[in-house]
C-alpha cells in the first residue's frame, strides 16, 4: 500500500501564550477487517491505530484508534506555545508501519 506525506497545517510563527490551531491528514486506505475479497476471504485489518503529536519531546496530543475510523485520517486540535520549538507528528499503523512528520514554530 503506498502511504502518502502526511499533510500538516501549523503556523510558522506565535507569540508566547498564543492558542494555536494544528491540522493534520495522512493517506492510509483504512482497511477495516470486515469486507470480502472477489474469493470470499476476509480482508485483514490494516488501520492507522496510534496517532501522537510531541512539541519539544513533551507530549500535546495522542490518540488510539479503532476499526470504525474513516480512510485518510485527519485530525485538529489545538496547544499552547509557549517558546519556539518543533511539532513531531507520529503515525503507527497495524503491520508497524511508522509515520512521521515534523514542523518548527517560531516565536514572534
Amino acid at each position: 500500500m503506498a502511504i502518502a506525506k502526511p499533510r500538516m497545517k501549523i503556523p510558522k510563527s506565535a507569540a508566547a501564550g498564543d492558542i494555536i490551531t494544528i491540522k493534520t491528514l495522512v493517506s492510509h486506505a483504512m482497511e477495516s477487517g470486515q469486507r470480502k475479497d472477489l474469493d470470499g476471504e476476509v480482508i485483514p485489518r490494516m488501520i492507522i491505530n496510534k496517532f501522537s503529536c510531541e512539541f519539544n519531546g513533551n507530549p500535546v496530543f495522542s490518540c488510539d484508534m479503532h476499526s470504525a475510523v474513516s480512510a485518510n485520517p485527519y485530525f485538529e486540535f489545538s496547544a499552547r506555545i509557549e517558546e519556539a520549538g518543533t511539532f513531531k507528528m507520529t503515525w503507527v499503523d497495524d503491520n508497524g508501519v511508522v509515520i512521521e512528520a515534523e514542523q518548527d514554530i517560531a516565536l514572534r
